[in-house]
């Protein structure tokens, strides 16, 4: 599933590209796709509208639009393509014909992506979709008080809380890996044993390896591409994940896989210390 790095090259990427122009038509070809309202609601409130703004949080991609917000969550294969013709693959779902001519199409494989629309307001943030998220990866309030009151009292691995977008919204599988290693921290660590220190090694880490991956256009595993001529390169700096089999970078340990809250986990068994 694409993550926060993922889905901010996905919209900076469509910033640069259709920045302004005009949504002269929609076509719905699984209604399923659309959340909250009828395919034909969906396709009266955005046609005629202009992409004004581009934002993010966590994993959502929010266009801001002259009269409304149009939300998209792209799950586990949602991909965004822009075409001089509209695209009859199967598996391309939604299409949108704007102004310069072009088609942006909406390709999904497993059909688990959202979109939603919703009448604009002063804050975006402020719909019910982003009612039950917690801060962005890269909030500013996103520090290690923040973390430890969220944390200590669960009764749940770190990875858990790592992965728990209630918490901190944006961290998939892979990024939870790369800073429980960084912070030397065993993914099966026990919550309640987490620390105020290490809580402040969490967010620093959090905020250090996003910045570094979104700086690197993501990172393309198994079938994540951006699909607009972007290919993330973060992959070539992961230290731990995916990396079976090779030699920690720190202390030249053999990295192992194993499960953790029923998700492949990578982890140096020397590096990382349970709690």
């Amino acid at each position: 599933m694409p993550e926060a790095p993922e889905v901010q090259t996905v919209i900076s990427t469509l910033e640069v590209q259709i920045h302004d122009l005009q949504i002269e038509e929609v076509q719905v070809v699984y209604p399923k796709i659309v959340e909250h309202t009828t395919p034909e609601a969906f396709i009266k409130q955005l046609t005629g509208q202009h992409f004004r703004k581009f934002l993010r949080w966590g994993k959502y991609l929010l266009f801001v639009l002259d009269d409304y917000d149009l939300v998209v969550h792209l799950r586990m294969e949602g991909k965004f393509y822009l075409l001089e013709q509209p695209s009859q693959d199967k598996h391309v779902h939604i299409r949108f014909r704007l102004s310069d001519g072009r088609w942006m199409c909406y390709h999904d494989t497993r059909k688990f992506g959202r979109m939603q629309v919703y009448t604009h307001n002063n804050d975006p943030f402020s719909h019910p979709c982003f009612e039950k998220l917690g801060y962005d990866v890269l909030d500013p309030r996103l520090n290690g008080a923040y973390l430890y009151q969220k944390i200590h009292p669960l009764k749940k691995n770190l990875k858990s809380c790592l992965l728990d977008q209630s918490i901190v919204a944006g961290i998939g599988n892979i990024y939870a890996d790369e800073i429980c290693f960084a912070c030397g921290l065993d993914p099966r660590s026990r919550s309640a044993r987490i620390s105020k220190k290490d809580c402040e090694n969490l967010a620093f880490h959090t905020k250090r390896i996003m910045k570094g991956a979104m700086k690197a256009g993501g990172t393309t595993i198994r079938s994540y591409t951006s699909s607009l001529g972007v290919t993330g390169l973060f992959q070539l700096k992961l230290k731990v994940h995916a990396q079976a089999g090779k030699l920690c970078p720190n202390c030249e340990t053999t990295i192992r896989k194993i499960t953790v809250s029923q998700r492949g986990t990578y982890l140096c068994p020397k590096c990382q210390k349970r709690k």
